[in-house]
Order: structure tokens, then sequence, then C-alpha cells
């Protein structure tokens, strides 16, 4: 015999009926750190710096690096054995 039953209630129905703690309290406080901590690095990050450690700093090598890296997402995406450049 096989039946199913149906609850319609609200995930903090469930946790009260199930006698499981109540943890918003503690989410809302863990959500506050982590938005001041994401706050706080946006803040002191310096996108100059950042561009200058994902580019080389001569302007033909950036460029070269530029085009080494389409290169490889194309062959990513190509089938396998074709180059681009053909």
């Amino acid at each position: 015999m096989k039946f199913t039953v149906d609850v319609d209630c609200t995930p903090e129905e469930a946790r009260k009926f199930l006698g499981l703690p109540d943890v918003s309290s503690l989410q809302e406080e863990a959500m506050a750190e982590i938005r001041k901590k994401m706050t706080e690095m946006i803040q002191t990050s310096d996108p100059e710096a950042l561009m200058k450690s994902w580019m080389p700093s001569s302007a033909p090598d950036s460029m070269k690096g530029l085009d080494q890296m389409q290169k490889m997402f194309w062959s990513q995406f190509s089938p396998k054995g074709n180059d681009p450049e053909k």
C-alpha cells in the first residue's frame, strides 16, 4: 500500500513542526559580515594593478598574450583538429 500526503506550509512552519532551530539571525549576521568584507575588498582594490597582473606590461607582448588567449578559446569551441587560422 502506498499513499502520499501533501503539506502546505512555509519553511518557517516546517522548521518549527520538525523542531529545528531558527537560524535566520545567524544567516543575517553572516550575510552582513560577507557584505562588509566584499565592500572593503572592492574599495581597496586597484583596477590598474589588477589589469597589470592579468596582462604583460609592454604593449606588443600584451597584444600577443591576448591573441594567444583568443586562439585558446577558439580551439576549445572548434571541432577537434580544426585550426581557427585555416
